[in-house]
């Protein structure tokens, strides 16, 4: 059995086990890998009412940080905008919104975490 994944193979399998958890606490999957003119959103869902932009973070180490401190004031800057260009492309920008990040730690070790963050970061 292969433990090491390419990093294209574990972002895939990281987003396949948070839309898998999230599905699990209730979210509803509504766009994956959504393209936008500033990047990707990894995953849009939707939680009761509130419209929600996940950011997932898979780690197979912990050697430079957790999987949830990779999400820099950068990087949170980056998703606020693709969200608000989600929201006015699909006509929602009244909608409330949050923005959660799926922090996946040991990936492909056997002891493989997943832990939603919600509200993990607010726009800036």
């Amino acid at each position: 059995m292969r433990l090491l994944y390419s990093n294209h193979e574990a972002g895939k399998t990281g987003e396949n086990l948070a839309a898998e958890e999230l599905r699990r606490q209730g979210y509803v999957i509504l766009a994956r890998r959504y393209r936008t003119r500033f990047g990707e959103i990894d995953i849009v869902a939707q939680d009761d009412e509130t419209l929600v932009f996940v950011e997932v973070k898979a780690r197979r180490t912990d050697r430079y940080g957790s999987a949830a401190e990779s999400v820099t004031d950068w990087k949170q800057r980056r998703i606020a905008a693709m969200a608000l260009d989600y929201l006015g492309w699909v006509g929602r920008l009244e909608d409330p919104c949050r923005f959660d990040v799926v922090a996946i730690d040991g990936l492909g070790t056997g002891d493989t975490r997943v832990k939603v963050i919600k509200e993990a970061f607010l726009a800036h």
